[in-house]
């Protein structure tokens, strides 16, 4: 809405009138005619505290003083990017033509324009019109169509001195993100997860103890399969996770989330990745599978408010396409929907792969709870010579990022003092740092290593032992369930009605073992057999082979 002010005239004296009518005033109703322009950098509003608020009110001020009507009050902030501040420029311009707006109010040049591009729009909107006139407050500088000669030289010069500006503050800035860059912290403000400490000029982003859980959880739903960048929208809004406004986050920002290499321990900074020094929320095995599910290399489902148990789960073994689930008096039926050729045709019943699913399970459950006590005690007798041999490789990864950080370190000291020629230099950061990014690398996968051999203990065959029960349970919810089939099976295809199973590597190392363990734990016509009721490794020598074949199997599982 439009702003009006008043003038008043001076009085004038009516034949006949009275003294009280005389000195009466007339109001005359003045139309908005000026409209104002504030603008400040982050730098400029960090170091001297000069507000844009600040400013504006300056402008206003003056506008008062000369009996000018503001109609609107345009402001660039210090976030805006260049192609915001072009479109708030063009808006003003447009906006003054469009209402006869002859009057434009800025505080100072470099506040209105800092390119000879912008320069050249205010020059052509002023010489359009004899009224139109832009007021420079602080310079006490006013620029119109009639301005002279020596003047427009003036507002020449000014132009090329906040141009300079302008590229002197970009560049000092890209000198200072180069530095960040190079000590391994991200030049910018901290992704969602983090927070920023320290002082100006040595800030660092540490993990969020409040945010954290939830990213780390998302990565960790979105990569089981189960769930579609929709469905986690409203799932992790649920669980608390609000964007920096404290809003709920959509899902082109989830999207960009679980693409963000930052969250593993990297920076990607202009195309280039660079090595991080903020503590990881997840592994690179975890980003990498979900990066497989967003490219679509492995299926996830779309979001429906009713989701089936198979939904993106199952694929027809002729023609590779997902089969399709539809529900009909109260059941699903899934099919194909011959995305090539294919002869597949009919309808299968949810029941029917549940029923075939069941047999599968029952491969790899343990018979007894202590076939699975024997197992879990073997385990941990046994694993010493894991740990000596995983520790040692530990202190050795360790000790070449430690050596590569300080010839990176060395490299960036000898740069500066001039002491090594730049090329030189330069190629030894970029060797060092791939030679320290391969054994972080290397670190990680002997973490998910060591992570592996413990789930070939008691959670993994728990886990069996009561997937049946799991899957048949009318409390089991469908989530429950979809999860179960993410642990258990690598890939589920349809061939005429009947289904076919890979397991995921630790289910098929169960597939292998299991057998074997359940037949030496079934009840024997001897009971009272000593050996066979203890359950510790010197009284199974017989035993000892198949557990190292077992460890043999989890040491290489993570590579293969």
């Amino acid at each position: 809405m439009k702003s009006i002010i008043y003038a008043r005239k001076a009085p004038v004296k009516r034949e006949g009138a009275t003294n009280e009518e005389s000195i009466m005033t007339t109001l005359v109703k003045k139309d908005p005619n000026a409209l104002t322009i504030g603008r400040v950098s982050y730098t400029e509003q960090q170091e001297t505290g000069y507000s844009l608020e600040a400013q504006v009110k300056a402008n206003e001020d003056y506008g008062r003083r000369n009996n000018f009507d503001i109609a609107k009050v345009y402001k660039i902030t210090e976030s805006a990017s260049g192609k915001q501040v072009r479109k708030t420029f063009n808006e003003m311009l447009q906006y003054a033509t469009k209402n006869k707006i002859d009057i434009i109010i800025c505080e100072k040049i470099d506040r209105l324009t800092r390119n000879m591009k912008d320069a050249v729009m205010v020059s052509d909107w002023i010489n359009a019109d004899e009224k139109r006139e832009i007021h420079f407050v602080r310079e006490n500088f006013i620029v119109n169509k009639n301005t002279k000669a020596h003047e427009n030289f003036i507002w020449d010069m000014k132009v090329a001195v906040a141009r300079f500006y302008t590229n002197n503050l970009s560049e000092e800035v890209r000198k200072g993100q180069k530095e960040k860059l190079s000590q391994g912290w991200l030049p910018s403000r901290a992704k969602l997860g983090y927070k920023t400490e320290g002082e100006k000029g040595h800030k660092i982003h540490v993990i969020d103890s409040e945010t954290a859980p939830l990213i780390q959880k998302m990565f960790e739903l979105y990569s089981t399969g189960n769930y579609s960048i929709k469905a986690l929208v409203d799932i992790m809004n649920k669980a608390g996770l609000r964007n920096e406004n404290g809003r709920k986050i959509g899902k082109s920002r989830i999207h960009e989330i679980l693409s963000d290499h930052f969250y593993y321990g990297q920076i990607v900074w202009l195309g280039q990745i660079h090595e991080g020094k903020q503590e990881p929320i997840i592994t690179r095995g975890v980003f990498d599978l979900v990066q497989q599910r967003l490219s679509r290399k492995i299926k996830n489902p779309q979001y429906k408010k009713h989701l089936p148990m198979f939904k993106a789960k199952i694929e027809c073994e002729e023609c590779g396409g997902t089969i399709t689930w539809e529900t009909q008096k109260g059941h699903w039926y899934g099919h194909c929907n011959h995305y090539k050729a294919c002869s597949q045709k009919g309808f299968i019943r949810q029941e029917e792969i549940e029923k075939q699913l069941i047999q599968h399970f029952e491969k790899i459950a343990p018979k007894t709870k202590r076939a699975l006590e024997w197992l879990e005690k073997a385990l941990k007798e046994n694993h010493s010579a894991e740990i000596k041999v995983n520790t040692s490789k530990r202190n050795n990864l360790t000790r070449i990022v430690t050596t590569a950080d300080k010839r990176i370190e060395n490299a960036y000291r000898d740069k500066l003092d001039n002491k090594m020629p730049l090329a030189l230099c330069e190629k030894i950061i970029e060797e060092s740092s791939k030679e320290k990014r391969d054994a972080i690398e290397d670190l990680g996968k002997l973490t998910e290593s060591r992570q592996a051999y413990y789930e070939a203990g008691y959670t993994i065959h728990e886990l069996a032992l009561n997937a049946v029960t799991i899957f048949t349970s009318p409390k089991a919810t469908v989530d429950d369930k979809r999860m179960l089939l993410s642990y258990a099976f690598s890939n589920l295809c349809l061939n005429t009605q009947v289904m076919s199973i890979n397991y995921t590597p630790a289910f098929e190392f169960l597939k292998k073992w299991m057998p074997i363990v359940n037949r030496n734990f079934e009840p024997r016509k001897n009971a009272m057999n000593k050996r066979q009721n203890d359950t510790s490794m010197s009284s199974c020598p017989d035993w000892l082979h198949t557990l190292n074949e077992i460890r043999t199997h989890f040491r290489q599982t993570p590579d293969e």
